[in-house]
């Protein structure tokens, strides 16, 4: 497998167990939020120990260059998360790809040498499952919809369940939080936003509150300056929330998905041809990579559990495990690297395998 890295000229890089806590709770996702192992430092920072590598790399190429330079990092060692029935400290392998501008064949690339690490497992047969959080984005602005509108539904992608009860909210536009909280909502309506943040993260801290479910006061404040802005603005038409349930319904291989999606835009009278035209450009690399594009399955609904994802993502299942658990998943995050404090989008694409999953390896300290 570092055989297969080095190949594609990566660094093996070894990020520190020990990461800020506030990168994580800011930029992960809810779900990686609360399975964090949290503590504290000498000096009160609140740490936590590594739950993934890809933040701790994308940490690592911002203190090694120039933001934007084209560079491929890999890794291999212990990660820690609260896993319910599974040991929390397990090993992961994976590589990261950054400042690569030709977006599909990059993600073909790193596709490509997913699959060939999965096999290097003797998983010959894999079910394999791919997305692209990007047609949805197009969607929601070809859509023209609120911002707060928009950020709400993103936040939702990936769990049809959660994403579907959203929709009908926004349709209804006088259920949960907007009614509980009405007033307060129109307070900070029309607000300037910074004031109305502080003054809500001022409440939180009389009240003694610095976490709510792994959100930090900021985010807690963010989501009631989005509701806010939702009483303002209006929430969402019937005819825009079918528009957007027929698109989550698209399924099929790259081939018959990309038909489909043509077939949308005509009878929905919705312009996402670039967004589609992307999709095509990434199956193409991949068919010209060897990848029997009739072996993937693509979902128009499928996202990954982590809030940074903005493009192509996919997961690896090893039709052994009865679990259903993915051993390896990935995907294209071009917005990270900026929300970590560069100035510039720096185009990122990589994947992480599951090695416990794959064959219980044990490794020992890592690869430095």
């Amino acid at each position: 497998m570092i055989d297969l890295f080095v190949a594609a000229e990566a660094e093996i890089v070894s990020p520190p167990i020990l990461q800020p806590a506030d990168v994580f709770l800011d930029t992960a996702g809810e779900d990686i939020r609360r399975r964090l192992f949290v503590t504290t430092g000498a000096d009160g920072e609140e740490l936590c120990l590594r739950p993934d590598f890809t933040i701790p790399v994308c940490r690592e190429y911002l203190s090694r260059g120039v933001p934007g330079r084209v560079a491929t990092m890999a890794y291999m060692g212990s990660v820690f998360r609260q896993r319910p029935g599974e040991s929390g400290e397990f090993q992961q392998a994976g590589i990261e790809r950054f400042g690569e501008t030709d977006r599909p064949r990059a993600d073909a690339e790193i596709f490509r040498m997913a699959i060939e690490a999965t096999e290097l497992f003797d998983v010959l047969d894999p079910e394999i499952q791919i997305g692209d959080e990007g047609l949805f984005t197009a969607l929601l602005e070809a859509l023209e919809l609120p911002l707060p509108v928009r950020r709400r539904l993103r936040s939702l992608f990936g769990d049809r369940a959660k994403l579907e009860a959203g929709l009908e909210q926004l349709v209804a536009r006088d259920g949960g939080d907007i009614v509980a909280h009405a007033g307060f909502l129109g307070a900070l309506a029309g607000a300037n936003p910074e004031a109305a943040r502080a003054v809500v993260e001022d409440l939180l801290a009389i009240a003694g509150i610095t976490a709510v479910g792994g959100r930090t006061a900021h985010e807690i404040a963010d989501r009631f300056l989005q509701q806010a802005a939702l009483k303002a603005e209006g929430g969402l038409t019937r005819e825009k929330a079918d528009t957007i349930g027929r698109f989550l319904t698209i399924s099929g291989d790259p081939v018959k998905a990309a038909r489909e999606l043509d077939r949308f835009q005509r009878e929905m009278h919705i312009d996402i041809a670039e967004a589609v035209a992307t999709f095509r450009a990434r199956s193409k690399a991949m068919k010209a990579l060897g990848i029997d594009l009739a072996s993937l399955a693509f979902r128009a609904d499928f996202g990954r559990n982590l809030d940074y994802y903005t493009g192509f993502v996919f997961e690896i299942r090893d039709p052994a495990r009865r679990d259903g658990k993915p051993v390896v998943g990935g995907g294209r995050y071009d917005g990270l690297i900026e929300r970590l404090g560069a100035r510039v989008s720096v185009p990122a694409v990589g994947f992480s395998m599951w090695l416990d999953r794959l064959a219980g390896v044990e490794l020992d300290g890592g690869l430095a």
